[in-house]
């Protein structure tokens, strides 16, 4: 029997070509070492595969496999994909398409 007082995780399985990142934490001080407030620190544009989904659908019916991987770190656009709270997390779920690079 489960304890109650235990949340349980919710697991996110992306569909398609759907990509599911978190952001890394931003820079807490700038190249020239002055420490930067809250509110003047911009959304990173990098983050963490956490969830990749099986690959887009082609008109022939075959899935194409995606070039990423769990793990991976990655660039993404700045206005790029959409942004949810999950069990307290931020993560954003974008297409493969809005990933600019791999980092390595």
């Amino acid at each position: 029997m489960a304890n109650p007082s235990q949340k349980k995780q919710t697991t996110i399985q992306p569909l398609d070509d759907r990509i599911v990142v978190k952001r890394t934490e931003p820079e807490q001080t700038s190249s020239g070492g002055i420490v930067l407030p809250e509110n003047a620190k911009e959304k990173p544009q990098q983050g963490k595969v956490l969830a990749v989904g099986p690959g887009k659908l082609l008109d022939n019916g075959e899935r194409a496999k995606p070039d990423v991987a769990t793990g991976d770190l990655i660039l993404f656009g700045k206005y790029s994909g959409s942004e949810l709270t999950v069990d307290g997390e931020e993560i954003v779920i974008l297409k493969e398409s809005d990933i600019l690079a791999k980092l390595g």
